[in-house]
């Protein structure tokens, strides 16, 4: 009779000065017969010290801490031994999510709520939400970040001449939608932090993040582009040169007459907003006369609703894997045929610039 080998069980680094945080996080993964926690680093300073000797699957971040902040640490990690991390928050103000959202740009995975009341309604969501987080972000092969001095030494994917003549110009368009997941918030920004305050055309775009960090999620992107940044309201005219996103837990899609609609409907493959309504909408009311562009993230949402926008005649635009944090979303597109073009990050904000001139 053979004996059934033990559950390989993944292995997280918690980052967290608080002791009482400590200690919460550590019985939450630790109830999970899948998860464990190996390390957990009350600094940024310990925090490096420990990867060193330490192999985890998975880091979970702070914001705030004594010494280097998050935001060093997450540069200095993904400089030198990328690793997943998942940034936790306690604070849903706008300056802090201003700051998770700088970690993500710095090459952490996502930002969550952190549970820290055991007694409060949320807390069980909380909890659930975070170890699921943990698992799926475990699955992400992430790669090294190099400083913005290198980057920029690094030669951007040339757009032929020809591949440029053959995009639609902006008065062939009515909009552009975009979609996103995993990796989204940092691929957005680097898609249209060069496109000008006037620029012609409005983007509609559905990123997921999790519950609290929409208004700061809006806060940085102002901060990072030229164009408007702004939550829809149901009824809003779209008007060129703006990026409008969905209210929170809400689907956001556009009718013929270029309004703005937000509904409250059942979640679609788990997601509310999800990308799927609003390119839906954009294959029905606007066939040719819209851009679609799917970007990095896990699962499929939005992957048969580009294709349907291509099938009308739209033109559009996946990330390419090598890009991608995670290839999940734009790659289900491409098996599907969906995509008119698969582009680099760097590609696809030369197209949206060309686009606009």
């Amino acid at each position: 009779m053979s004996l059934e080998k033990p559950r390989q069980k993944l292995k997280i680094l918690i980052v967290e000065d608080s002791l009482t945080a400590q200690k919460l996080l550590v019985n939450i993964l630790e109830k999970d017969p899948d998860l464990s926690v190996i390390g957990v680093a009350s600094s940024g300073e310990e925090a490096l010290k420990m990867l060193k000797s330490l192999n985890p699957a998975v880091l979970t971040m702070d914001i705030h801490m004594p010494g280097m902040n998050g935001l060093d640490v997450t540069r200095k990690i993904m400089e030198t031994t990328p690793i997943p991390i998942i940034v936790v928050s306690a604070s849903c103000l706008v300056d802090d999510v201003q700051r998770a959202f700088q970690l993500i740009e710095a090459g952490a995975l996502t930002a969550i709520p952190k549970p820290i009341m055991t007694t409060a309604p949320d807390f069980e969501t909380l909890a659930s939400r975070l170890k699921q987080t943990v698992k799926d972000m475990s699955q992400v092969k992430v790669v090294r970040r190099w400083t913005k001095d290198r980057m920029e030494k690094i030669a951007p994917q040339a757009i032929s001449s020809t591949s440029l003549t053959r995009l639609p110009g902006h008065h062939e368009l009515d909009l552009i939608v975009i979609g996103a997941s995993t990796g989204g918030p940092a691929a957005v920004a680097n898609i249209l932090k060069d496109l000008p305050a006037n620029y012609p055309l409005p983007l509609v775009l559905v990123q997921h993040i999790a519950p609290g960090f929409l208004a700061g999620m809006v806060e940085w992107l102002s901060g990072s582009l030229k164009l408007k940044v702004k939550i829809a309201e149901d009824g809003e005219t779209l008007k060129a040169g703006t990026l409008y996103l969905p209210q929170e837990g809400k689907h956001l899609t556009v009718n013929p007459r270029k309004v703005l609609k937000i509904s409250q409907g059942e979640p679609v493959r788990g997601h509310r907003p999800a990308v799927s309504n609003l390119f839906k909408s954009a294959a029905d009311n606007y066939a040719s006369r819209a851009l679609g562009i799917l970007l990095t993230g896990m699962g499929k949402d939005g992957a048969s609703e580009l294709t349907l926008m291509k099938t009308g005649g739209a033109t559009t635009i996946c990330q390419d894997k090598e890009s991608s944090v995670v290839h999940g979303m734009p790659g289900a597109a491409i098996s599907l045929g969906g995509a008119s073009h698969v582009l680099s990050l760097d590609a696809i904000a030369t197209v949206l610039a060309h686009i606009g001139q």
